[in-house]
């Protein structure tokens, strides 16, 4: 993936100084900013697209940039995360773009949501918190390289079986990953966190076992990331020595209080950077994406953004993981601005949260459509309609106390009490593989539920 590097500020004030038409550099940039179509450009463009349009009238390409760079500039605000090459610290902007999605990110993602009636019920909300988690494992695994199947990797995450390769370790990892970040990592950030985060994640996965967990070292080969389509190297992190030094950093920038960092900086702007942060420094042998996902996740999650539990950002980064690397090159093209990444992940969130919402519409109809099939058959609680629900979307199914229970946070008692009751009124198929019963929709599952009547007295 090529990127052309824009001209630097040196080098554009020294072809302005050449040109005879204007006084000198500091006039001839405020005639540039006074320019409408500079002072209103819309999108963010980066120098790579810029150099391909047609620019404003009586403007140079490089006199475009000029005037573009010298407004982001007087708006930049420093990061403490610092260019291993360049030792300059990276920065990011808040302009219009940025501003809007977040202002969206706000409204959807934390607050007194007013969310779809499916999943106002709290054992509702567990089960599509479980599906939620199920799903972005999955998509997070397959973004760094796993090649199970959607369908395998959620019938292995439900049965509870043991993963049979690496793939599906990989997926399993991520899973317990996300749980730990729920219940386990707390509000505060620490370099040893950081470390058995990683280590949950690729434990048993990496060609090294001790490096999961562990930080690269100076005996190391540092890991670099490579273009997919021609192997070229896009990215050298920094050098192993510094890892220790710069993860500790992290932690400080991830535990500051909103005011503490040269004035306010929006909770949703520090978790991108976070993921931005420790996918630049890549300080492990594999992982790193994943890992950087993760945190983010952890981080809206401590500052009340709990909607974005329900999302999978990774399913929709793997749709095209092309512009994903962009994003990270862009940012490392011109001079460290990280706006470019912080607008490609705004908007990520923002069609997850669509996603979701439209799946949520979905699901609605769903059950109101087994819930009228079903009318004047009381006592069917919202886990079994749920199920019921998915049996008739997927006859082929198979449900057993381990899945249902998985599915619902609840215990196996429950889960098995369920699917008994449903296969008592016909509902259900049972067969029994080994020692353990499995359970699928009965033949031609919406007559027979058509075909219920009210349950039997006790």
């Amino acid at each position: 993936m090529h990127i052309a590097k824009p001209p630097g500020i040196l080098e554009l004030a020294h072809r302005v100084r050449q040109r005879d038409d204007v006084d000198g550099f500091d006039s001839a940039v405020r005639m540039l900013i006074d320019r409408k179509e500079i002072r209103s450009s819309g999108d963010y463009l980066h120098w790579d697209k810029l150099r391909r349009l047609t620019p404003p009238a009586g403007l140079s390409h490089h006199d475009w940039w000029l005037g573009i760079k010298w407004m982001r500039a007087s708006s930049f605000s420093l990061l403490p995360l610092i260019d291993a090459a360049e030792d300059e610290h990276f920065c990011y902007g808040t302009p219009p773009a940025v501003l809007r999605l977040l202002h969206y990110v706000d409204r959807h993602c934390s607050g007194q949501i007013a969310m779809a009636e499916v999943v106002s019920d709290e054992q509702a909300r567990r089960h599509y918190l479980v599906n939620s988690h199920m799903e972005e494992a999955i998509r997070s695994s397959q973004l760094e390289g796993a090649t199970t199947t959607r369908r395998v990797a959620k019938e292995m995450l439900r049965s509870g079986r043991e993963p049979t390769d690496r793939s599906e370790l990989m997926i399993l990892n991520n899973y317990r990953a996300l749980e730990f970040i729920r219940e386990g990592m707390g509000e505060r950030l620490e370099p040893e966190t950081v470390l058995e985060l990683h280590r949950i994640l690729t434990e048993g996965t990496l060609d090294d076992p001790t490096a999961a967990g562990r930080l690269q070292g100076p005996g190391d080969e540092r890991v670099a990331v490579v273009d997919a389509t021609d192997g070229s190297v896009i990215h050298k992190p920094p050098p192993a020595e510094q890892l220790p030094e710069r993860l500790r950093a992290l932690c400080d920038f991830a535990n500051r209080d909103d005011e503490d960092f040269e004035g306010f900086m929006h909770p949703v702007v520090r978790a991108i950077l976070l993921h931005f942060w420790l996918a630049y420094d890549h300080p492990f042998e594999d992982g790193n994406g994943r890992t950087a996902r993760a945190l983010f996740y952890w981080y809206m999650r401590t500052r009340g953004y709990w909607m974005v539990e329900y999302l999978s950002i990774s399913r929709i980064l793997r749709e095209a993981p092309a512009q994903y690397s962009r994003a990270f090159l862009l940012t490392e093209t011109d001079e460290g601005d990280t706006t470019y990444f912080l607008l490609h992940q705004l908007h990520t969130v923002k069609r997850a949260v669509e996603e979701l919402h439209a799946y949520l519409r979905r699901k609605v109809s769903e059950i109101r459509d087994v819930e009228r099939l079903i009318e004047g058959a009381d006592g069917l609680n919202h886990r079994q309609l749920a199920l019921l629900s998915d049996a008739i979307r997927r006859p082929e199914g198979t449900y057993t106390y381990q899945s249902h229970a998985t599915s619902h946070r609840v215990t196996h008692e429950t889960a098995r009490n369920d699917l008994l009751r449903l296969h008592g009124r016909g509902l259900l198929r049972r067969r029994k593989i080994g020692r353990m019963h499995a359970y699928s929709a009965a033949a031609d599952l919406p007559h027979a539920i058509e075909r219920l009547g009210p349950p039997t007295p006790k």
